[in-house]
């Protein structure tokens, strides 16, 4: 099986929705062409709820230019997006070659954040796995990461994709959640927040083993993806995984 190299990126998102996508696709080109990459959560737009609207038809127009530069490369991030409903979700999306893979939208919003107020939450149900050429993934979204239910959801993923924007005060808190999920789930975690000044600028990758390699200031970290040490460490470790 192709050796996929593990990508997250960090960059500050701002008011200009263009300078963001700029950002996000010099980020993405940094990578190697066969790359798993994973932006921020909503890092096109942030969460501009004075411009719901316009959030939401830039991240429509964006999702073209992305699948151009997706290809070969595994690409995943969140937008906004409004439904024919009238409601606006926060939705992940997974692009390869060519095409959305796979879509989930945020289930647990954020509260103190008023997210509440502005989205529709998705469906409460098990979150799912997916697959991608013999790799099988898992996906939470922020405020996702604090629920123990989808942590078991996710058993059995090689790679669980972490989007946030994450609040730089529970910075420690992302950091911990995200090598515990690693250590439990025996997989790899790969999580990217925005480095925004209120945001916690921890995008890091972690290993099943727990080693943890941070973005740090760096726009693109890329770490080696084996399947064998998942391999090895359900078959040393059994925790019935």
């Amino acid at each position: 099986m192709e050796q996929r190299p593990l990508c997250t990126l960090q960059f500050e998102s701002t008011d200009s929705y263009e300078n963001n996508l700029k950002q996000l696709l010099e980020g993405i080109e940094q990578t190697p062409a066969n790359a798993v990459v994973l932006a921020p959560e909503v890092c096109l737009t942030g969460f501009d709820y004075t411009h719901f609207e316009a959030a939401a038809q830039f991240s429509a127009t964006a999702t073209d230019a992305l699948l151009k530069v997706a290809k070969t490369r595994i690409v995943a991030l969140t937008l906004v997006e409004k439904k024919e409903t009238g409601e606006f979700f926060n939705v992940a999306k997974v692009l390869h070659e060519g095409k959305v893979v796979h879509e989930q939208p945020k289930n647990r919003l954020f509260k103190l954040g008023d997210e509440h107020t502005y989205f529709t939450q998705g469906e409460e149900k098990k979150l799912p796995l997916f697959e991608i050429e013999g790799i099988k993934f898992g996906l939470l979204i922020c405020f996702e990461l604090r629920f123990k239910k989808y942590w078991q959801d996710l058993e059995g993923a090689d790679i669980i994709l972490v989007p946030a924007r994450w609040g730089k005060t529970r910075a420690d808190n992302f950091k911990v959640l995200t090598e515990a999920l690693a250590v439990m789930n025996q997989c790899y975690v790969m999580a990217a927040d925005a480095s925004n000044e209120e945001c916690s600028s921890m995008s890091r990758i972690v290993s099943p083993f727990g080693k943890s390699t941070a973005n740090g200031n760096a726009l693109c970290l890329c770490v080696a993806y084996d399947q064998q040490e998942i391999r090895q460490m359900r078959r040393y470790l059994d925790v019935g995984i």
